[in-house]
């Protein structure tokens, strides 16, 4: 018996207007069908786990990818992270924890368990937040946008957020970051194949506790 893909009470009552539509309802029909025919990544009582650890009313920055890694034991629903007792790094999770070395002079989640970013505040978001393991962008156009639209719409209404777009598929989302009183910083994706065309050097993590602190607000421990 899988378990429910279900929202965390004040996400679904901000996204009320999503949830209750026709697309997400779809949507849920469709997951339900990929997890019954086939092997998909995270485990579905994972798929939201990065809006169970960071309440609407807490998040101060929102790192957006792309997918979830498709390996097998890798995705545990928070982007770019990995469970703490995973053995294989997946490169884009190397790539972010050198930058983080660079900017900052120390790593603390050397595990590659992103959980600590998440609980002070750090939504660790994926534009799809499914994947066939095995198949990189298997689920791009399954539906997840319906859902990825309103959370950044939601977001977009509130003030001194951060929003930080690595690679084309983040950075597709931009239009709907409209609030002046926010910051949105871009670059290429960590992935090995883009992360020496802006990634590195990027300077975001800095950057994020620079405004975030200037805003009143506590820096991020990364």
């Amino acid at each position: 018996m899988f378990e429910p893909l279900e929202l965390p009470d004040d996400w679904q009552e901000a996204l009320s207007e999503c949830i209750g539509s026709p697309e997400y309802k779809m949507l849920l029909g469709k997951i339900d069908k990929e997890y019954e025919v086939a092997r998909i990544c995270p485990p579905r009582n994972q798929v939201f786990a990065t809006f169970k650890l960071c309440p609407l009313n807490s998040v101060k920055a929102v790192i957006l990818g792309q997918d979830p890694y498709f390996n097998p034991g890798q995705a545990m629903g928070l982007a770019f992270s990995v469970n703490h007792y995973c053995k294989q790094f997946p490169p884009s999770l190397k790539n972010i924890i050198k930058e983080v070395r660079t900017e900052l002079g120390v790593c603390t989640i050397e595990d590659g368990d992103l959980t600590p970013w998440a609980k002070q505040g750090v939504l660790l978001l994926n534009t799809c937040l499914t994947v066939r393991e095995g198949t990189p962008l298997s689920h791009k156009d399954i539906g997840w946008d319906c859902l990825i639209n309103h959370v950044l719409k939601v977001l977009n209404k509130k003030d001194n957020i951060v929003f930080v777009l690595w690679g084309n598929s983040a950075k597709a989302y931009r239009p709907l970051l409209t609030n002046s009183n926010n910051l949105i910083l871009t670059s290429a994706h960590p992935s090995p194949l883009s992360a020496n065309a802006g990634f590195f050097g990027c300077g975001h993590f800095k950057k994020i506790n620079d405004f975030l602190t200037s805003r009143g607000s506590k820096a991020i421990i990364f």
